[in-house]
């Protein structure tokens, strides 16, 4: 099983609730090709493949081109992906848990390299708020979603 770097100078965790089934928030979520739409933090995103570990998908975000390739993927549960983009390496580790009529989203993400050790309090905050962004965008798309 794929997680962050534990060791890495900006880590953030995130946790939202949602009010919709599981199957819906997991589909959102991995419709890479459909972030732009409800995500106004990704300019586009094209997954280059299935959504299967070791499938690439190109996105930008924040001004920044990444290609991110899926580690890991559990249907329904855990999606795992990272790579480097702009000299940090990023390693991204989404969980979706059932509970009763809702799904707690869970997300951490660590980012490593010369320039999150060069900047990390304002990289750490990048990320915090690039990550409150997703799950506040996540939660109503996914509530409001027929």
């Amino acid at each position: 099983m794929f997680t962050i770097d534990e060791t890495a100078p900006v880590i953030v965790r995130l946790s939202t609730v949602i009010d919709a089934p599981l199957e819906r928030v997991w589909d959102l979520h991995t419709d890479i090709d459909s972030w732009a739409e409800w995500n106004a933090d990704v300019d586009e995103a094209k997954l280059d493949g299935p959504l299967l570990p070791g499938t690439s998908f190109r996105w930008k975000t924040h001004g920044l081109d990444i290609t991110s390739t899926i580690r890991e993927i559990v249907p329904g549960e855990r999606l795992v992906w990272g790579g480097p983009a702009g000299g940090i390496e990023g390693v991204h580790v989404w969980t979706f848990q059932r509970t009763g009529d809702q799904v707690t989203v869970h997300t951490e993400e660590s980012w490593s390299g010369a320039p999150v050790e060069a900047a990390t309090v304002e990289l750490g905050q990048a990320l915090n708020n690039s990550l409150t962004t997703w799950l506040t965008a996540l939660k109503p798309r996914a509530e409001h979603t027929a």
